[in-house]
């Protein structure tokens, strides 16, 4: 379907054709076609460099009217403007004595194909971006409960306990902790910490800070009394 515009030489219309174009290369569809040279025909000289979705199209579809050979001032019916001849036939090639540099030209350009291509390419690549910089899925956290026991009854419980929350790693948040008694004066400290489940192993951090130097030193041992998915 033919798209129309009015008042192509007004700051009004102008401005709408910027705004239609600011996603698109040409005026229908994926290639240059007869819309694009009515629409080119109804500008009378080249826009104002203000309008900088016009310019750009308004310069492509100009070297590709001087490329195929047709001139300004052919086209078709635009709403708005003074009617316009139907495009003339390209002019015929001389045969008797063609250039050989012009073939190989000839060869190279293709006025409409390689814009089509490239436009898919383009909507190709702005599709895998959008998705790209979709929200990432937050990753699961869980909520473990810990039971560390000291060596003795003479283990420095508030040490013991300063020890442990020393132990900082992206991923680990220490929570709420109590000491509860196990017997003959000892007490066991219960302390819960928070994890995202991406970033932090509990056994890796049982095996390898809690119950290693320095922290050994007043942790005996350390298990895992819950350990519940948030």
């Amino acid at each position: 379907m033919a798209v129309a515009f009015c008042n192509l030489n007004t700051e009004t219309g102008l401005k709408k054709l910027d705004e239609y174009l600011l996603t698109r290369s040409y005026i229908t569809g994926y290639q240059a076609s007869k819309d694009d040279i009515n629409v080119h025909v109804a500008l009378s000289e080249a826009p104002s460099s203000n309008y900088v979705n016009v310019c750009r199209w308004f310069s492509h579809i100009d070297a590709l009217l001087r490329l195929s050979g047709v001139e300004e001032g052919q086209g078709v019916t635009i709403e708005g403007s003074t009617p316009a001849e139907a495009i003339a036939t390209p002019p015929v090639a001389d045969t008797k004595a063609p250039a050989a540099e012009n073939d190989d030209d000839d060869d190279d350009v293709d006025l409409f194909g390689e814009e089509t291509e490239e436009e898919k390419k383009a909507a190709e690549e702005r599709a895998a971006a959008v998705k790209a910089s979709g929200k990432k899925k937050e990753s699961g956290k869980s909520s473990v409960l810990l039971d560390i026991k000291p060596w003795d009854d003479e283990t420095d419980m508030k040490k013991l306990e300063e020890a442990v929350r020393s132990i900082q790693m992206e991923g680990l948040h220490w929570g709420a902790s109590k000491l509860v008694p196990v017997g003959y004066g000892i007490k066991k400290l219960q302390i819960m910490m928070t994890i995202v489940d991406d970033l932090v192993s509990v056994d890796t951090l049982i095996e390898e800070q809690l119950t290693t130097e320095p922290a050994n030193e007043h942790i005996q041992s350390c298990d895992i009394v819950a350990f519940n998915k948030i």
